[in-house]
This record gives C-alpha cells, structure tokens and sequence, in this order.
C-alpha cells in the first residue's frame, strides 16, 4: 500500500511496549490509518501477501493478545465522538476515542456512559474488544452496551452490524478483533447522573457478611482486601493514618444522587460530583494483573478460597484483592455471558517470578467456573473455552466466515481460536 498523505505510517521495524511492560515485541510496520478506506486497503494488502494484522488501543491489556511481527494498527488518528442522539440516547464515536473524552460531550446533552472502570485512558474499541468494565451489579461493560458496530473483515470488506443481525452483534461485542477492524461505535447511554462516592475501612469478615445485601443496596460496591499493611501502598489507596489494614477492606461506594445536597451526601461522602469525574483513579503501572469472573452467587465463597491461598500459601503475595460485581451481558465471548459475575482481581509484582503463584490463583478459581477478562492476565485453553462459553463454538464460526485467511490471527489467539 502506498500511504496518502494524511497517513501516518512506520515502514521500518518498530518495537512496542504495552503500559505496564509486561509485554514487548518488534513489527514490521505501525500504522495510523486517517479513516475506514485506508483499513480496508491495508487489509486486502494483508491478505494478498498472506501477513498478519492486530489492532492495538492504548496498550493497557496484560496480555500478548495485539501481538504481531507485522502490521499493528493504533488508532490515533480516528478519535473522537462523532454523534450523540439525546431522544435515542446513543452516542456514537471512532474507535481510538478514549473512555475520558465522552464524559463532556454527552453531559452537554444531558446524558452520560452506563458505567465506567477505574482507569479512562482506554480507548473505546479496545475496552468493548476486550470486556473492559466497571462495577455494580445491575451494570453492565462496556461490551453490553453496545448497539452497533462498524467493521472491516479480514476479506476487506465493510460491514455495519446491529440489532438487525443479532446474533453477528453478540459476536462482535467481545471480539478481541478476530471478526474484523473497527472503524465506528454506538453505544446506549443513560441520562446524566451525580455520583456520591464513600470510602469505608473495614474488616473483611464484616464486608464478606455485608455482601449480598450491599451489592443490591449500592449502585457501585467493591472492595480491596489487604493481605498486609503493605498492600494498600501498592495501588496508591490512602488509609488512616497508624490504622492497620491486615485483613481488611478499603471499601468503595457509589451511589447515585439527585443534586449536591441529598441526604446520602452527609453520611460520609468523600465526593460528590458528575459521574464520569467519580469512577476514574489513577494508579501506577507497576502490577500485572489477572482477573477472573465467576457466578456473582459464588463470588463469597471464590474470594474467601483465594484469601486463605494467598495467608497460608502465599504470604509474601501482598497485593491486593479486588472483589466487584458486574451484569449480565449477551456477547459470546463475554465473561458476563447471561449471567450475572463476582469480578475477583488479583496482581503478581513486576521484575519477579508470578507465575507460579497466579497459576495457583486460576487453580483455585477454575473450580468456580471462572470466565478470563481477555485484556488481562489468563491460563486459558481451547478445552477450555469449549467448556465456560456456550457460544464459543458459533463465534469460531462467525470468525472463520468473516476472516478465512486468518488476517487477524496471531499465534496466542491462533491456539484458542482458529
């Protein structure tokens, strides 16, 4: 392909490091397509010369899932809310758009995101291509929010999927790319919410006890539990001064609010303001994380297994565990898959040898029918995929149909699903 001139592209090799380090490689080529009609060229280019292409977002996934000696295609130059509709409330954006760059324009127009994460440097497509969520337990990921999606296959070709074809929709909501390039997204909104957030300290028996009527209670409840008095410092959460956290939660609280003076606001809110200025936090790149999701009935019993893991096998593993809830969702490759999820969160340290004590981590967790988040950290297998997504077998299909020549392979998701 010769680049037009609003194409940025690298024909030398270029070496490529996501956030936090963990993972690295060299490709041929980087390119930043300025709009749809140059993806497409780059794809049928692709087939013809048999190579590979993976998309990459903001590089924030744990795992080797953009890898490519080939092409890698960023996003940086097709960013930004392209529609909002107020009466439909749907909002539609390009795929490098960043999660943080909807919050004004959709309050203008008096709306805003279902739910968001911790972190808003993602970029749209890579957060739905990856399952990337908030919490609550009647909120669904970004995934399940989606209603339409704009893609190039891996024949060259353009498709717009939605409510039409539902179940190529389902498909398409966690695809981690394999179905095609995106190049546009709808998304549904909700009207424009205030959220009043709570800090809590407490001890992780009183939180476990609490779970199941607070999880229905709050809008948003989530914990960090900490193994030692250590832990909070490696997520940069603050604690009370001289007070010990050893066995206990940093407890999150989020609950919507009608204007700055409702009643919720003076028992013990930490802040009070529009929703997408509440959810984000900033943390340090200095953890690799895995997480997994299990039936939200079984999320007490999954957490309670990997404390006592990590007191009585692995007491020198001090990260934190992040235990949330998130809603039942209709992608095939969703860990949300029709069901409900307890969300359990859980980090090895950089520059040490974690894999033995995450392998155990799955391990443990695989009892509980453990579904991955596909940008973090995983041990899956093609067996087992088989086994926890009913609709596995028809997104391998859909896959097959829509990139024949395996454009969008590469050779970590070639094992799962080719």
């Amino acid at each position: 392909m010769i680049p037009t001139k609003a194409t940025q592209t690298t024909d030398q090799p270029v070496n490529w490091t996501n956030w936090v380090g963990n993972q690295s490689f060299s490709c041929a080529r980087q390119f930043a397509p300025a709009d749809e009609s140059e993806i497409v060229a780059a794809v049928q280019d692709a087939r013809k010369s048999s190579a590979q292409i993976r998309c990459v977002g903001a590089g924030h996934s744990f795992g080797p899932i953009v890898e490519t000696s080939d092409t890698l295609i960023n996003f940086s130059r097709m960013r930004g809310v392209t529609g909002v509709d107020a009466e439909r409330r749907r909002v539609s954006a390009l795929p490098g758009t960043l999660i943080s760059e909807f919050g004004e324009p959709l309050w203008e127009a008096g709306l805003a995101l279902h739910n968001q994460g911790d972190i808003d440097t993602q970029t749209i497509a890579g957060a739905v291509a990856t399952g990337t969520h908030g919490s609550g337990l009647a909120q669904r990921s970004f995934s399940g929010a989606v209603e339409r999606v704009r893609l190039v296959t891996g024949q060259g070709e353009v498709l717009d999927v939605d409510d039409q074809q539902p179940e190529l929709l389902s498909a398409a909501q966690v695809a981690l790319g394999l179905l095609g390039v995106m190049t546009e997204l709808e998304l549904d909104v909700v009207p424009a919410y205030l959220l009043a957030e709570r800090i809590e300290y407490r001890e992780y028996q009183d939180v476990i006890a609490s779970w199941p009527e607070a999880i229905r209670r709050h809008r948003h409840f989530s914990c960090f539990w900490m193994p030692s008095d250590d832990s909070a410092e490696l997520y940069g959460l603050e604690v009370p001064r001289g007070a010990s956290m050893t066995d206990c939660c940093y407890v999150k609280i989020y609950d919507e609010v009608d204007h700055p003076a409702d009643d919720r606001v003076n028992q013990g809110a930490k802040r009070v303001d529009r929703s997408y200025r509440i959810y984000p936090q900033t943390f340090e790149p200095n953890f690799h994380e895995l997480e997994y999701m299990v039936p939200a009935e079984m999320a007490v019993e999954a957490a309670g297994a990997v404390r006592d893991l990590i007191l009585h096998r692995f007491p020198d593993c001090i990260f934190p565990m992040e235990l949330r809830t998130t809603a039942a969702d209709e992608g095939f490759l969703s860990p949300n898959f029709e069901r409900d999820s307890g969300v359990i969160s859980i980090s090895g340290a950089p520059g040490t040898d974690y894999w033995p004590f995450l392998r155990a981590i799955d391990e443990t967790l695989r009892p509980f029918a453990s579904r991955p988040h596909w940008g973090k950290l995983h041990f899956m297998t093609r067996e087992r995929l088989e086994e926890l997504f009913p609709r596995f077998d028809r997104f391998v299909e859909l896959r097959r149909e829509l990139d024949p020549d395996g454009v969008f392979l590469n050779d970590h998701l070639r094992q799962l699903f080719e």
